[in-house]
């Protein structure tokens, strides 16, 4: 009998296995086969992801904990890949998040990453944005740690302090943190390579690096983030921003050439599909169920 391994520690196994481990935005079911396929280790659910593809909404706090827990069941239901979940502030204080980590577990998560900002909160590459106190913020990382049933599911703490405070005060957050229990720093907005290799100084857990696009932080290699003590490195919807342009671009060569043709080589072939989601072992399975519904039918009709 094969030893059952949560999702947690299959999260904390690649930590472990590749530094820095590439984490990669999968903002759907089929996008997490897609990873798998390419050869990642460990996949993302960006809740920016969530509103803007799903909801057709900005990032700004609307949607909510049931909306994208239904599209983290649908991830962890067809790829054996950890996930890492964007929990945004949690979804309330104390009763709200500890609710968010019992029900991500539940879901199939692997990890999530809670962050010090007030509600509502902001894209954490944008102006204007607020962090709570501290001690707050502490509260709520023993909330959510207290929370679990899974000891290897993994508490990440978020701070987007550097941009309102400075980087002494977001370094000495990221090891109050810790204290608190954070099992892992994301440290939002960094300009500079020097500055993850302070955060990685003073923090014994592993530190991830956000390498979203079009945002504060130059396009930094992961080798050159492995030079500075990063442990993750998060791409959180640069396959979705692909994904996008390739849309539009189709749309608008249907509406002016009056036919997809242009632009069919850039399609995924029907055949790459059928075989990324198994489709003829399930339509062997119908034909099969078919033949004997058939043949049950002529015996009763005798």
């Amino acid at each position: 009998m094969s030893e059952h391994i949560s999702a947690g520690r299959r999260f904390r196994r690649a930590i472990e296995a590749e530094r820095p481990l590439q984490v990669v935005g999968t903002i759907n079911a089929y996008c997490a086969i897609l990873a798998e396929k390419a050869g990642h280790r460990a996949i993302y659910l960006s809740g920016a992801g969530v509103a803007n593809a799903s909801f057709g909404l900005p990032d700004l706090g609307i949607t909510s904990r049931n909306d994208v827990l239904e599209e983290v069941r649908r991830i962890t239901g067809v790829s054996p890949l950890p996930l890492l979940v964007d929990i945004d502030t949690g979804w309330g204080e104390e009763f709200g998040i500890a609710r968010t980590v019992k029900e991500m577990i539940r879901a199939g998560a692997a990890a999530v990453h809670l962050e010090d900002q007030v509600e509502p909160k902001r894209c954490g590459h944008r102006p204007n944005k607020s962090v709570v106190s501290r001690s707050r913020m502490a509260d709520r990382i023993k909330v959510a740690v207290d929370a679990r049933d899974d000891g290897d599911f993994m508490i990440m703490a978020r701070t987007d302090a550097l941009a309102t405070e400075g980087l002494e005060a977001a370094v000495e957050r990221a090891a109050l943190y810790v204290e608190a229990g954070a099992e892992s720093i994301f440290a939002e907005g960094v300009t500079d390579l020097a500055t993850y290799s302070q955060f990685a100084d003073a923090i014994a857990v592993p530190l991830l690096a956000n390498m979203t696009e079009f945002g504060k932080t130059p396009y930094y290699t992961k080798e050159q983030f492995a030079e500075q003590g990063v442990a993750m490195v998060l791409y959180p919807l640069s396959a979705f921003r692909a994904m996008s342009k390739a849309a539009l671009d189709v749309y608008e060569t249907i509406l002016h050439a009056g036919t997809q043709e242009p632009v069919v080589a850039a399609m995924q072939p029907r055949e790459e599909l059928y075989d990324l989601l198994h489709y003829y072992d399930y339509e062997q399975t119908l034909d099969r169920l078919s033949a004997r519904g058939t043949a049950e039918s002529g015996e009763e009709g005798r």
